[in-house]
């Protein structure tokens, strides 16, 4: 380890000593605080503060770590509020505290009932879907009195304690409440859940090719946003003793959520923490020293456009990007870096692979996809044989990546079939055909920039199941198989480096290692030499050779004929979405539907001159 390294390494845990002895001492500060002032206002607001805080890190889950911005979060609070006030009303001889978990369970089912319709959605449509959950939850409550009482609210039994320790016993259950709320947040980013949500948030469609269900995967982090808001609104609603419909489902609650985590930092473990602690106080002195109610609503409004404008990723993470300047520094040598990788590899004879004898691995049969009256894919049929380099190619436009989206899953085709070691997986969604064995790359390198190399790698699944949700984000044999595969594709010295430092080479290697990772029968590699420099061309190449001789079967599309014509065989050559012909790389060039729709007669006269 260099001296830079080692001094690196110290200071960093000095830091952690140091962030670890601040949170120590915040957590004993709140603790003493009822005990060293007996200030109602001042423990009230220290109530409403945790009740923000729990609310921002709830929401932090769905928003920050999936990536799914809702504007109804805040009807869990009411759903919580109510659900703990009815039964209290109906067991008036329980503290209405017995019920706050059966608060949270409530929560937890309807986020899970509406989560399976809401996050079929995205962008705008979830947002404006979450808007209308909680109006319509609103509404419902308003208009079902014989269950909710209606307009008229509900008015909880009233605390039975000394009132010297008035507020203590909602203090300290919203402080443990808080507590356990960071403490889920933590144990999320350290899990396969966690790492599936985050890969999700970065680019969703790539996470499903990967291997995420995404299905499952978002619908478990709405519920897992909602359960600690239910508990929290019951909580609140037995401190405040009277809840009504307009004051619980109310959208600017919602509002001062987002602006809590935005201002402290969206997808961070304290940022939305930071921001209620900061928000919240400003909030409740404003009420109290300026005349008028809607000073909040203005406060909320200016703070928002300040923190969009000049603060756009949060207080924690444009602190932390200070302390990144020697990265910055050095990413123009980490983008020039030379590939370390064995020997043994760039040492292999550079012969083109032979098509072997055996059966198809991959069958497409009569595929087609129109786009409106444009039809991209039309009959496409073909096969790839088992142990083969095979090579799809044709003009720009024939359908090559479309039909790529099709075999993967990205999109639905109209009509054909796709069979994967005699299986049909058309019908299947993505990650279920990545573990049935099939993987891909895209044209367009789609690594989850925000993870750091290391972290895409160990991000694809070859399986579901809900043990391996809980397993640990990165450790054990799967982070020593992807420094196997870093090394293979050598790039294992960048392995802690964020995804988008890398060049756009060294961006394709990495993704060849993510898909590796799934140790798939089928690999479709979607222009591997596109925008690449010659001696990485020749690298890959090598690679995908040693690949094929361990028994790996490629399909490539590619544009980069002398690498084609070196490497693949056989040949599919695509044309207006139909395959035209098959054959060895000799018999392609020498066919003359592919002269006229692809190479060309000038590429026919110019093979004639290198041969004589």
């Amino acid at each position: 380890m260099s001296a830079a390294g080692s001094t690196t390494r110290r200071v960093d845990r000095r830091l952690a000593r140091a962030r670890g002895a601040v949170l120590v001492g915040a957590v004993v500060a709140l603790l003493l605080l009822p005990v060293a002032s007996d200030d109602l206002f001042y423990q009230n607001m220290a109530i409403l503060t945790f009740l923000l805080a729990i609310m921002a890190s709830s929401w932090n889950i769905i928003s920050g770590y999936t990536g799914y911005v809702s504007l109804g979060q805040s009807a869990f609070l009411g759903i919580g509020a109510y659900t703990t006030a009815l039964i209290a009303l109906r067991f008036p001889d329980v503290t209405p505290f017995a019920f706050v978990p059966v608060a949270g369970l409530a929560s937890a089912v309807i986020a899970a009932a509406v989560g399976v319709v809401l996050m079929r959605t995205r962008d705008h449509s979830f947002v404006i879907l979450t808007i209308a959950f909680l109006f319509v939850t609103q509404i419902v409550v308003l208009n079902w009195p014989a269950l909710t009482h209606g307009s008229s609210g509900v008015t909880l039994p009233l605390p039975r304690w000394d009132l010297d320790f008035q507020n203590w016993p909602f203090y300290y259950s919203l402080l443990i409440l808080m507590l356990a709320t960071i403490a889920l947040s933590w144990w999320i980013r350290r899990t396969k859940f966690g790492m599936g949500l985050f890969a999700i948030r970065d680019d969703e469609d790539k996470a499903a090719t990967v291997g995420i269900n995404t299905s499952i995967y978002k619908v478990l982090s709405f519920v897992a946003s909602a359960v600690f808001i239910g508990m929290a609104g019951g909580v609140f609603a037995y401190y405040l003793t009277f809840i009504e419909p307009r004051g619980m489902f109310d959208i600017v609650i919602s509002v001062q959520v987002v602006l809590a985590v935005v201002l402290g930092g969206r997808g961070t473990l304290w940022g939305p923490v930071l921001g209620a602690f900061m928000i919240e106080p400003l909030f409740e002195l404003t009420n109290t020293e300026l005349p008028g109610g809607n000073w909040r609503l203005v406060l909320s409004g200016g703070l928002m456009a300040v923190v969009v404008l000049f603060l756009p990723r949060g207080i924690i993470p444009s602190l932390t990007s200070l302390g990144r300047a020697r990265r910055e520094r050095g990413k123009a040598a980490l983008v020039g870096a030379r590939l370390e990788r064995p020997v043994r590899v760039r040492e292999r004879a550079r012969t083109p692979a032979s098509s072997p004898d055996g059966r198809p691995i991959l069958e497409v049969k009569g595929l087609r996809k129109s786009f409106g009256g444009l039809e991209a894919v039309a009959g496409a049929s073909f096969a790839v044989p088992e142990g083969s380099i095979c090579g799809l190619i044709g003009p720009n436009g024939s359908g090559k990546t479309t039909t790529f989206n099709l075999i993967g899953g990205t999109m639905s085709a109209d009509a054909g079939e796709v069979l994967l070691d005699g299986r049909r997986i058309d019908r299947l969604r993505p990650w279920e055909r990545a573990y049935l064995g099939l993987g891909r790359t895209f044209q367009i390198t789609r690594l989850f920039r925000q993870m750091s190399v290391l972290e895409n790698v160990v991000a694809p699944l070859r399986t579901f199941s809900w043990r391996q949700m809980t397993a640990s984000a990165v450790g054990g044999t799967e982070a020593r198989r992807a420094d196997e595969l870093l090394d293979f594709v050598g790039m294992r010295r960048f392995r802690d480096h964020p995804a988008d430092e890398l060049s756009f080479g060294q961006q394709k290697l990495v993704e060849l290692a993510q898909i590796l990772m799934l140790d798939p029968k089928v690999i479709l590699l979607d222009e591997p030499a596109g925008g690449i420099n010659p001696t990485l061309i020749e690298e890959i190449a090598e690679m995908i050779r040693e690949l094929n001789s361990a028994g790996k079967t490629f399909l490539i599309v590619e544009h980069n004929l002398p690498m084609v014509l070196g490497l693949c065989d056989p040949l599919l050559v695509l044309a207006r979405g139909a395959c035209i012909c098959t054959g060895t790389p000799r018999e392609i060039q020498a066919n003359p539907l592919v002269l006229d729709a692809y190479l060309g007669e000038d590429y026919a006269a110019e093979e004639e001159v290198e041969t004589a």
